[in-house]
């Protein structure tokens, strides 16, 4: 058996004692319990936040190319691997629109640290 809110109509399971929709009491005799209903709303993207970690990815993923291009046989690029740790951060989040950023990144971020070791190779 379900109990319908007299409230709102909703139809909630058995077992409650409140509507699950608007916190309306089920039963007689009991208090209404101050709740808060989620309204579906998403929360907003900091696109500054945005920019930032592609800047971060960029400079750390693709900074052993820039310093092999400065300074020309030097082996020091082991920074590139820090560029991965903005996109995986990312992909894990969630909100859609952070993951696609994410894999963005990761691609930007591996095409750099791939340079970086080619460039250390030859």
């Amino acid at each position: 058996m379900t109990r319908i809110c007299e409230n709102c109509e909703f139809v909630n399971q058995d077992d409650y004692d409140y509507c699950a929709k608007c916190g309306t009491p089920l039963v007689e005799g009991l208090e209404p319990k101050q709740i808060y209903v989620y309204n579906g709303a998403r929360p907003q993207l900091n696109k500054k936040a945005i920019i930032i970690a592609y800047i971060l990815t960029i400079v750390l993923s693709w900074g052993g190319f820039f310093w092999w291009l400065a300074t020309k046989n030097t082996s020091i690029n082991a920074f590139t691997f820090f560029g991965l740790f903005m996109p995986f951060y990312l992909i894990q989040a969630p909100i859609r629109e952070l993951r696609k950023h994410g894999i963005i990144l990761l691609f930007i971020s591996l095409a750099g640290v791939a340079l970086s070791f080619y460039v250390i190779m030859n």
